[in-house]
């Protein structure tokens, strides 16, 4: 049996045009135009005040400190580029388009067609170990399936995963900016030119400003941190949503209610913690509605919760404390049977 594959009783399954319809009444997939206004206005302050601190501080260790904070905004420009893939701000595609080239490609300089492509995957077939990207056998093996027979330094990495997640979490955002560079040097993907030409200007003016506010030095350990925070963040905001949680059998995954629910697992911790995961700490209720605005998951968590309950559908959300101990858990078991044969 799969790793990620837990014995789960059978359910009444159906019911999602029901939920769906209880929710639009509620009036909770209305855009909140208010809302990310403010949200795009305080990031891009944040962004200016970390760029004259840079000058400010000019050629001094001091400005290294500046680097963790750029890390935050430059997750929270992802979580807004995210919403606006999703078209949680409009549901017009242009400027859902435009606001996310914007704040993915032009001020963090990662490519948004590339990320798009593989986000929708990963909804349509979320866990599905054969259709969903964030699952995929890489540097870290998520199914006990996909480690099998995995030798030499990738199986080493794998037999000692559970430990090695965080610090190669350091590497995440470097790998974000270098596969988005592959997308844009490949034909096929949609607004290449564009794409091109906004992650350039990122580029040329991110070397500028490191280069002309930093020594040589100062300018690498600035970059290193950046980066490492900034993968951090994103994989610790990201992975609690799905990592441990269990692969559906064919039947289960051709439910809509069941697909994203079973999947999903939700983070309890409020308005702060959303604040800080941009929305994603609901994640069942991102993956059941993906357009719904950030500002109503939390509001449509008590309908979702509800309507599951009456269906006997499990409905997961734990602690942040107990997220994190999940995702090491499970990562330690993929890598144990490697372990035991060595």
């Amino acid at each position: 049996m799969s790793s990620l594959s837990q014995p789960l009783p059978r359910r009444r399954t159906g019911g999602y045009a029901d939920l769906a319809a209880e929710v639009r009444a509620l009036g909770l997939m209305r855009r909140r135009p208010a809302f990310y206004s403010a949200l795009l206005a305080g990031i891009v302050l944040a962004l200016a005040a970390s760029v004259a601190a840079l000058v400010v501080l000019h050629d001094s260790w001091w400005a290294v400190l500046v680097a963790p904070v750029l890390g935050v905004v430059s997750a929270q420009l992802g979580f807004f580029g995210h919403d606006a893939a999703h078209r949680q701000i409009s549901n017009r595609e242009r400027p859902s388009r435009l606001l996310a080239l914007l704040t993915a490609d032009l001020l963090n300089g990662l490519s948004y067609g590339w990320w798009l492509d593989k986000h929708n995957a990963h909804h349509a077939h979320p866990n599905d170990l054969d259709s969903d990207p964030d699952v995929y056998a890489g540097a870290v093996v998520f199914d006990a399936g996909q480690a099998a027979g995995r030798r030499g330094i990738p199986g080493w990495v794998t037999r000692h995963q559970a430990w090695l997640y965080l610090p190669m979490l350091t590497l995440e955002g470097l790998n974000l900016h270098i596969s988005s560079l592959q997308a844009v040097l490949r034909p096929g993907l949609r607004h290449r030119r564009v794409e091109a030409v906004l992650l350039s200007v990122h580029a040329v003016a991110y070397v500028a400003l490191v280069v002309s506010t930093l020594t040589w030095a100062q300018a690498v350990v600035f970059v290193a941190l950046h980066q490492a925070v900034f993968g951090v963040y994103l994989g610790m905001s990201f992975a609690p949503g799905h990592k441990g949680m269990p692969v559906l059998d064919a039947e289960q995954a051709a439910d809509p209610l069941l697909r994203q629910v079973l999947t999903s697992r939700n983070v309890r911790g409020g308005h702060v913690l959303s604040a800080l995961m941009g929305g994603l700490n609901y994640q069942i209720e991102h993956h059941l509605f993906p357009s719904m605005p950030r500002p109503h998951l939390h509001l449509a968590q008590d309908v979702v919760r509800r309507f599951c309950e009456d269906r006997g559908v499990t409905y997961a959300e734990v602690s942040v404390l107990a997220t994190y101990v999940a995702v090491v858990r499970h990562l330690d078991a993929v890598g144990a049977p490697l372990r035991a044969a060595s």
